[in-house]
């Protein structure tokens, strides 16, 4: 099934518009794309304070709550700011397992004038789920909900 990105991007964007509440469009947010990615476990958001990402708005299994910044994908996305796209977390060291069913995962840092705010963090049950343009295309929808 393909995705389309540009109705996917419209959508979030008229979710968070004019609500700055960023509790209400994280959760928004991530019960969107958990309905409409195909194969994703969990969708969620990790905000990061205090030197530490923590948990935020999500669908699926229970989370882990704090995420060191030299942890995990999540943690290693936050502290590089770059997007990380693993397509076998059991061969990726330092995964972290919160469901024994994800076998693949694409984290995307969430920055605002440069700054981090959090992570946006998407585990699949397939391996190598996510490819280098779903990474693109749901960076363009982290754009459209006001992200650098």
């Amino acid at each position: 099934m393909a995705i389309d990105y540009h109705l996917l991007a419209a959508q979030a964007h008229a979710l968070v518009a004019n609500e700055p509440d960023w509790i209400a469009n994280a959760a928004n947010l991530s019960a969107l794309l958990f309905q409409v990615l195909p194969d994703v476990n969990f969708a969620g958001f990790y905000r990061y304070e205090n030197s530490e990402l923590i948990l935020g708005p999500f669908q699926g299994r229970p989370a882990c709550v704090h995420i060191a910044l030299d942890h995990g994908v999540c943690g290693i996305a936050a502290q590089t700011r770059q997007p990380l796209l693993v397509p076998d977390v059991h061969a990726f060291a330092g995964h972290i397992a919160r469901d024994q069913a994800s076998r693949s995962e694409l984290v995307l840092p969430i920055l605002r004038d440069h700054h981090l705010l959090g992570v946006l963090d998407l585990d699949s049950p397939k391996p190598a789920r996510f490819s280098q343009s779903d990474q693109q295309e749901l960076m363009a929808v982290l754009r459209a909900v006001g992200a650098d």
